[in-house]
């Protein structure tokens, strides 16, 4: 099944952002990105602890970790960086904050043959990732970590995660090709420590185009991941939950709360006897084809899944969230 209403979506998160006056509880929120008076460099690198705010960082399709991030402590806040063959922000420093950005146009190869590109990734040790959109990436929009050393404690808040159809030519993609492969892409050394990653308040949309893996998914949770998803939304998506269970690196657990899914052909797949997923509150529109594909043999132990509700409209959810306890 392919969706045609990825337009209609966008229209309606428009709509929304202008006639509301508070602000959504999902997705991004007020403004993002630089302004007019921002400094524009062709990459950043941060070597120390402080505040990096109000870049543009414009690589005119350089590759390479475009923001490097080396210290510890650090913020980058309103930032946009864009239009590089390699990653947004690689982080390989402590408490680190990526605050209010927008990153986007990461493109490597051709649609037909897409190299990786992500966002945001690297091997943080307590990141927050607040109010950013991330859109347009031929690799993943987050993926920790591409060389599968440790990673840990990391927060996804208030993010719009994203892919559609390219309104122009960029960077050897063409117009209407629609990049990516995932939102978010766990990789783990599989020594038996556990990378923990939750996502809260987040919007998780397009990742349904035919062609550059087998399945895309908005979050494909793999190896030694422990992923608590809460309060999130998730439209036009081939897969929204992709759940892999033991192999040689370790399975993912996870626990789904007070989540809603729209127009997609499936919401919660399971794979190879998956361990300790927990749904407690998800809801589902009229649109989705399949709410549950167990896949790879069982048992599955710890499997819980109760509480499930038809969702409230779209543009209900986005502007209001789904928490049970309306916090």
């Amino acid at each position: 099944m392919r969706f045609t209403n990825l337009a209609v979506a966008l229209v309606s998160l428009l709509w929304l952002r202008a006639a509301t006056a508070a602000e959504p509880a999902i997705g991004v929120r007020g403004t993002i990105g630089c302004d007019a008076a921002a400094r524009e460099v062709e990459r950043l690198e941060i070597r120390e602890p402080g505040t990096y705010e109000n870049y543009l960082v414009d690589s005119r399709g350089a590759g390479g970790n475009r923001v490097k991030i080396t210290a510890d402590d650090v913020v980058v806040r309103n930032c946009e960086i864009r239009n590089a063959t390699g990653n947004g922000i690689g982080v390989f420093g402590r408490n680190v904050e990526i605050e209010n950005c927008k990153i986007h146009h990461l493109l490597n190869g051709s649609y037909l043959n897409q190299n990786d590109a992500h966002g945001i990734t690297g091997r943080p040790q307590k990141l927050v990732v607040r109010n950013c959109e991330i859109y347009y990436v031929s690799g993943d929009c987050l993926q920790f970590d591409p060389a599968r050393d440790p990673w840990d404690d990391v927060l996804v808040e208030n993010c719009t995660l994203w892919t559609g159809p390219l309104p122009a030519d960029a960077l050897g993609f063409k117009q209407g090709e629609r990049p990516g492969e995932n939102a978010f892409d766990s990789k783990t050394r599989g020594d038996g420590r556990r990378a923990r990653i939750t996502f809260r308040n987040c919007l998780f949309h397009g990742w349904n185009q035919p062609g550059q893996v087998s399945m895309l998914a908005a979050l494909n949770l793999k190896e030694s991941v422990d992923a608590t998803i809460e309060n999130c939304v998730f439209r036009d998506n081939q897969v929204c939950f992709r759940l892999r269970g033991p192999g040689e690196r370790g399975g993912a657990h996870v626990t789904i709360r007070d989540c809603a899914v729209y127009d997609s052909e499936l919401a919660v797949r399971m794979e190879d006897k998956l361990e300790d997923l927990k749904i407690m509150r998800l809801g589902y529109c009229a649109n989705v084809r399949r709410k549950l594909q167990q896949t790879g043999g069982g048992p599955w132990p710890g499997f819980e899944n109760v509480g499930e509700f038809s969702a409230p409209t779209f543009q209900e959810a986005v502007a209001s969230g789904l928490r049970a306890d309306g916090k």
